[in-house]
C-alpha cells in the first residue's frame, strides 16, 4: 500500500515513521539551563550520524506549538548536554524521566538517578548508565514544530566492566543490554538476540559469482 506523505497529515507520517523505522537506539539526554536548573529525558529519534568528527543527532520535538521542549531549549542556551545509553536495567528510570514535568522539576531526582560529574561539559553524567557521551552542540536544525540537534562528542564514559581492552578500544556490547524503541506507547526491544552476518569481501564476491556463471552456462549447452 501506498502512503504518499504529500498528501496526508504530518502527524500520521510520524505514526508510520515510528512504527516501522524500529528498533531505534535511545539517547538519554541531560542537560541544564544557564540557571543550572537540570533537566533529563529520552529521545528515540536519535543515532551516531559521523565517526571522524564524531557527531550524534537527535530529533526533538515541541512541548506544544512554538514552545520548544526543555532539552533543546536549553542545549540552545548553553551548548552542551550529555547522552547517555539505556540498558534493561536503568528502563524503568528512564521511563520515569518521560513524563511530562513542569520545567522546574529534576527528572534525575524524581527517577532515584545519581549524578556523576562531565569532565569537559556542566551537564553531569547519569551513573547507573553504561555509556555516557559528553556533547558540545554544532548546530540546531530548525524543523517546523521540531528540530535536529548536531552535538559533537568530546567525551565518553564507559563502565569499567564494559571495556575489554582499553587499549584497542574494544567494548563487550552485547553485555551492555541496551534497549530500543519499538512501536506504540511502550512497546521496547532487548538487543541480547543477536544473529552474526560478516560483511563479503568483494574479492570473495567475485570469486562465488564467477562460478555461478560458469555453472549456468555449463547447465544451458
Amino acid at each position: 500500500m501506498l502512503f504518499d506523505f504529500k498528501e496526508i497529515p504530518g502527524r500520521e507520517c510520524y505514526k508510520l515513521l515510528v512504527s516501522t523505522v524500529t528498533p531505534r537506539p535511545i539517547a538519554w539526554v541531560v542537560s541544564q539551563d544557564v540557571k543550572g536548573v537540570l533537566n533529563a529525558a529520552p529521545f528515540s529519534f536519535f543515532n551516531v550520524l559521523s565517526g571522524d568528527p564524531a557527531v550524534v543527532g537527535i530529533g526533538i520535538g515541541n512541548r506544544q506549538p512554538g514552545q520548544a521542549k526543555d532539552t533543546r531549549a536549553n542545549i540552545r542556551e548553553t551548548g552542551e548536554f550529555v547522552v547517555n545509553l539505556v540498558s534493561e536495567e536503568n528502563a524503568k528510570q528512564m521511563n520515569i524521566t518521560a513524563i511530562e514535568f513542569d520545567a522546574s522539576v529534576d527528572e534525575m531526582e524524581q527517577a532515584g538517578l545519581t549524578r556523576l560529574p562531565s569532565v569537559r561539559v556542566k551537564p553531569p553524567r547519569i551513573a547507573e548508565s553504561p555509556v555516557a557521551m559528553e556533547c558540545e552542540l554544532l548546530q540546531i536544525v530548525d524543523l517546523g514544530e521540531s528540530g535536529i540537534v548536531l552535538g559533537r562528542v568530546v567525551a565518553m564514559h564507559v563502565h569499567d566492566d564494559l571495556v575489554l581492552d582499553p587499549a584497542k578500544r574494544y567494548i563487550d556490547t552485547p553485555k551492555m543490554k541496551l534497549i530500543g524503541r519499538m512501536h506504540g506507547m511502550g512497546w521496547y526491544a532487548r538487543t541480547s538476540d543477536l544473529i552474526e552476518m560478516p560483511r563479503i569481501p568483494l574479492s570473495e564476491w567475485t570469486v562465488k559469482t564467477a562460478a555461478a556463471s560458469g555453472h549456468s552456462e555449463k547447465a544451458s549447452r
